[in-house]
């Protein structure tokens, strides 16, 4: 057995030498991983490319993917095995191709759903040399989710830690998978696992964390109303409880040193729920990714996203979040069907009029597991055109260089008219003289100066390598990214605080 050594990688088509927030999934299967096979060797290739010679036969090899970076998994995977290790796959893309990835990734064995709880039985398996070829490891409930290997992170490599605190979203946007692979029931860990877990980072010195859940706003006001008026008053009572552990975790994280920062996901209707807003103040949650998608109508209807509101009302509800001291990174969609020219620039300008902090440009892109990639796959899978004899419906498959950055055509406006326009809009946010007059939330130079370096390196890492089909000009981006994020990381260390204590009121209740 002590032979025997387990690998756990994330593979990335870029490494930036550093990272800004760290991919937990490697740390939570660290920590599912007994004790007894020693501790798993880590690789994230965000930072460095795998060195296959640290592999050996006999090993055990961990890949999780997803659509983005599943074809350099399987040439991690054909790599393991052909070194004589087992190989076995999990993640996103596994779960929803276990086929192609037994196919292509030179996998011996497949673990669809989540890990916390298989794993170990599937390190057992290869140990024994006897792998199924797919493990189920179904949704498991909060309190079995696994508190990260955090001991086992790389010296000064992540800018921000990450914690989770619910897995699941009840959503159902067309464009996203996690409500049908995660689940559109909330699964929250206790109060208690998370408030350690963050006591752990902040010992070791990080002060920024990353809430990094599917939706840490799960359960709405309308959510509450719509199931008081049922004469069945059970499912109010399991969202109310789930509200009030929300405001629970809160409270707890308000105790912690003043700090830490925390950033997290959520739906654009915590905007009208104020009393929520204030509790996120409090505990310093001062970021969140909020999906925008679309700043009209039309566009909201094309992702099955009617919740959210356009135009004014939706700058006014945006602005709600900056008022109560949350930043928004909004995230934008382009390519929808419903797009015209003018659609770049009114959402640009939206952008600007709502104050938003951050912002994100991406591309309409059809992944698996979504109602949007479900259809249009149906409709094309023996018409699509194809790249190095691969089905654009099959896009993942397609080498980087030659990927096309739009798989859907859209009905008015070219590809290259399209990714031209997407460009533009990010130059335009994040210039540096807008980049510095946004910079104007924080107080400090230091603060300003760091908030400046962030944007552009979010920039570097998420525009040019997401939209050109320049390869000269995603390399540049690429190294001057990782010029920046060495920069950056340096203003984002805090002394560690080795004899920080559980915030009173946790640790009382735990007696």
């Amino acid at each position: 057995m002590s032979n025997i050594r387990i690998h756990l990688i994330n593979p990335s088509n870029f490494s930036f030498g550093v990272a800004v927030i760290t991919p937990r999934w490697l740390y939570v299967l660290a920590a599912a991983t007994p004790r007894s096979w020693g501790d798993p060797h880590i690789v994230d290739e965000t930072l460095e490319v795998l060195d296959p010679a640290t592999i050996s036969a006999g090993d055990i090899v961990g890949i999780s993917i997803h659509t983005g970076n599943a074809l350099r998994g399987y040439e991690i995977g054909r790599i393991a095995r052909a070194r004589g290790a087992w190989v076995v796959f999990g993640g996103i893309h596994a779960t929803l191709f276990p086929d192609e990835v037994l196919e292509r990734g030179g996998a011996h064995a497949v673990v669809k759903g989540d890990g916390d709880v298989v794993w170990q039985h599937v390190v057992e398996d290869c140990a024994a040399g006897k792998p199924a070829q797919i493990y189920e490891g179904g949704r498991v409930s909060g309190d079995q989710f696994f508190r990260a290997r955090w001991d086992l992170l790389p010296k000064g490599r992540y800018m921000w830690a990450s914690v989770q605190t619910v897995r699941g979203c009840p959503k159902h946007c067309s464009f996203c998978s996690v409500w049908r692979t995660d689940g559109q029931e909330p699964r929250p860990r206790t109060v208690d696992a998370v408030v350690r877990e963050v006591v752990e980072l902040r010992r070791a010195g990080f002060r920024f964390i990353a809430l990094a859940d599917d939706n840490f706003y799960p359960v709405t006001l309308g959510d509450l109303a719509a199931a008081r008026r049922k004469s069945d008053q059970s499912r109010f009572n399991e969202l109310q409880a789930m509200r009030e552990e929300r405001f629970e975790l809160m409270k707890q994280l308000a105790l912690m040193p003043d700090d830490l920062v925390f950033f997290t996901q959520i739906t654009m209707e915590a905007a009208e729920d104020p009393t929520f807003l204030d509790a996120m103040r409090a505990a310093r949650i001062k970021g969140a990714l909020v999906g925008i998608e679309s700043v009209t109508a039309e566009g909201l209807k094309d992702v099955y996203k009617g919740f959210n509101l356009s135009g004014e009302e939706l700058a006014a509800r945006l602005r709600a979040f900056k008022r109560a001291g949350v930043h928004v990174l909004g995230s934008f969609i382009f390519g929808l069907p419903s797009d015209r020219a003018e659609t770049f620039d009114a959402t640009l300008a939206l952008a600007q009029q709502a104050d938003i902090t951050f912002a994100q440009f991406v591309l309409l892109t059809p992944f698996p597991g979504t109602l949007d990639y479900d259809k249009w796959a149906r409709e094309n899978e023996s018409t699509a055109m194809r790249v190095d004899d691969v089905p654009v419906t099959r896009h993942w498959l397609i080498p980087e260089s030659r990927r096309p950055k739009l798989c859907i055509a859209h009905p008015t406006l070219s590809e290259q008219e399209i990714r031209a326009r997407t460009q533009y809009v990010w130059d335009q946010f994040y210039s540096l003289r807008a980049v510095w007059a946004r910079s104007r939330v924080v107080n400090s130079l230091k603060s300003r100066m760091a908030f400046v370096l962030v944007s552009k390196l979010y920039r570097q890492m998420y525009a040019n390598t997401g939209i050109t089909s320049d390869s000269a000009r995603v390399n540049r981006s690429t190294r001057w990214a990782r010029w920046l994020g060495t920069v950056a990381r340096r203003l984002f260390v805090a002394a560690p605080m080795p004899h920080l204590a559980m915030p009173a009121m946790a640790a009382s209740e735990k007696g």
